[in-house]
């Protein structure tokens, strides 16, 4: 299976499991919404949150954000697709 195939946009798994582990931890899930751009080095997955929601996905020291990372990256594995994840206000 080639990349993308069957897929309307990059990074399609990895992008569907970002979004459903950050609507799990915030208090406004419609606020949330992943955004993928190509680039030169893999996709890039721009996750957006409601203001007072940023600090529950980021967590203590980061951590929570690591693992959503971590969690995300082994996801895209399936899309056959290197992923980057930037946590935006």
């Amino acid at each position: 299976m080639s990349e993308n195939e069957g897929n309307e946009k990059p990074a399609a798994t990895a992008a569907a499991v970002l979004e459903y582990l950050v609507r799990q931890l915030v208090d406004e899930p419609d606020g949330v919404t992943v955004e993928a751009v190509d680039r030169s080095r893999g996709v890039q997955l721009e996750v957006r949150v409601a203001p007072g929601d940023m600090g529950r996905v980021i967590g203590k020291r980061g951590r929570t954000a690591q693992a959503i990372r971590t969690v995300t990256r082994a996801a895209a594995v399936r899309d056959e697709v290197e992923v980057n994840i930037e946590f935006l206000e």
